[in-house]
């Protein structure tokens, strides 16, 4: 399965916490390959279906879950990168599963949907990559590109290199500007959030070496599920029991709610010891009404079926006041109405930090706010009004360019492959 010129030699892969592209440039054709259901993103989700004993991926994947099959999804796996879980373990389909080779599991598909979509092999790519993996551990960071690089290996790529997620998303755009920008790329993605400051221009475009028009990077371990997550505990996971009290007076333990509202860690509430556990404190509690909606939930194993509503929720109050969730699975009638307020209360936190960021990095430039020409937003989490009010007030004179908030790394990492590689 070859290729000839003027088709590039090598692939660009963005693995992302939430939603996963590959790109390939190629004359007159979309960049993006079609990876599911002709559509350019594959969500980054396994499921592994006991019933059928077979592995799903994707929108495949959790439709699978949603229609009630016994098995075990897992979600956010990028969230494992750089973790301590990446030399553990889990349970699946009665046998212990390695974190590491899950990850090669949904690499190695992502990789044979590329060459499927494409009509050839690859076994040269530039995978994206944050900023930082993970903040302010150098060692970790790099053992996190390590562990990506060895799973790349492992599932049959041969040649790889890597590119900022940012910085991918700024060749994307540079291909359409006619003139000399100064860009902030703002990336939201599902796991963290990362930003350059980048000279572009049409001129620039073609230069294999760009070293000298990257002005500052920077980033933070602030993403898509952060909002979801802190959406979830203000809003939504009350109405189970969290923040409520004990007869003691103490409160019941918020850790069953940590784990619910977080991706990769929803699982660990499944356990026989976690379940004696919550008896304990069911029988403790003051409002057991909301403890029995926490109890039903776990036992019917809707974990992950809360933190769906929680990042609708989310998406719905990028462009409503209000959305209304219904979660009659855990109680039959409920229904909770969620401001965009109280959305933004629950992750003003998180917009700090990012707001933060921002700052910094123009100091590090040695740059001032007026002196920004454009601010391009991609990653599915830019859109969140309360962190684009922020940065717009931090640069006022900025424009604000929407690209293609799921494709635009994986298109500039196309880009990359074909400068770093060629035909």
């Amino acid at each position: 399965m070859s290729s000839p010129a003027p088709y590039a030699r090598a692939c660009g892969i963005d693995f992302g916490t939430s939603n996963s592209t590959a790109g390939w440039l190629r004359p007159r054709q979309s960049t993006l390959l079609s990876l599911e259901d002709g559509k350019p993103t594959l969500p980054s989700v396994v499921f592994f279906n006991a019933e059928e004993d077979s592995i799903s991926y994707g929108r495949a994947g959790l439709s699978d879950y949603l229609e009630g099959y016994e098995g075990r999804l897992m979600r956010s796996l990028k969230s494992l990168l750089g973790s301590s879980l990446i030399d553990g373990q889990t349970e699946v389909l009665g046998r212990a599963l390695p974190f590491r080779e899950l990850l090669a599991h949904f690499i190695g598909e992502l990789k044979q949907r590329a060459e499927r979509s494409a009509g050839r092999a690859f076994d040269t790519a530039v995978f994206g990559r944050p900023v930082h993996f993970v903040d302010d551990n150098l060692a970790a960071d790099q053992q996190a590109q390590r562990t990506l690089e060895e799973t790349a290996r492992a599932v049959g790529f041969k040649e790889i290199s890597f590119q900022f997620e940012p910085i991918a998303a700024a060749f994307h755009y540079e291909q359409d500007i006619r003139a000399e920008e100064l860009v902030l790329i703002v990336d939201i993605g599902g796991g963290t959030s990362d930003f350059s400051l980048v000279r572009l221009s049409p001129e620039r475009a073609g230069l294999v070496e760009r070293r000298d028009d990257l002005l500052a990077n920077g980033g933070i371990h602030i993403g898509g599920t952060d909002f979801d997550k802190y959406l979830s505990l203000g809003n939504i996971l009350p109405l189970l029991g969290y923040k409520t009290r004990l007869r003691n007076n103490s409160e019941v333990p918020s850790s069953y709610y940590f784990n619910l509202a977080t991706w990769h860690t929803i699982n660990f509430n499944y356990t026989r010891k976690i379940w004696m556990e919550l008896q304990e404190v069911y029988r403790d509690a003051r409002e057991q009404d909301k403890l029995d909606r926490l109890l039903r939930l776990i036992e019917h194993r809707e974990g992950h079926w809360l933190a769906l509503r929680a990042e609708e929720a989310k998406i719905g109050l990028s462009s409503s006041e209000k959305v209304t969730l219904q979660l009659d699975r855990i109680h039959a009638g409920l229904s909770h109405d969620i401001l965009r307020s109280d959305f933004d209360a629950a992750v003003s936190h998180l917009v700090d930090g990012v707001a933060g960021t921002v700052s910094q990095l123009l100091q590090d430039a040695n740059l001032g706010a007026h002196q920004i020409d454009t601010v391009f937003f991609t990653g599915g989490s830019s859109g969140v009004p309360l962190l684009r009010q922020r940065i717009a007030a931090l640069l006022p004179n900025a424009r604000a360019v929407e690209g293609d908030l799921f494709g635009s790394i994986g298109a500039g990492l196309a880009v990359e492959a074909l400068r770093r590689y060629g035909h």
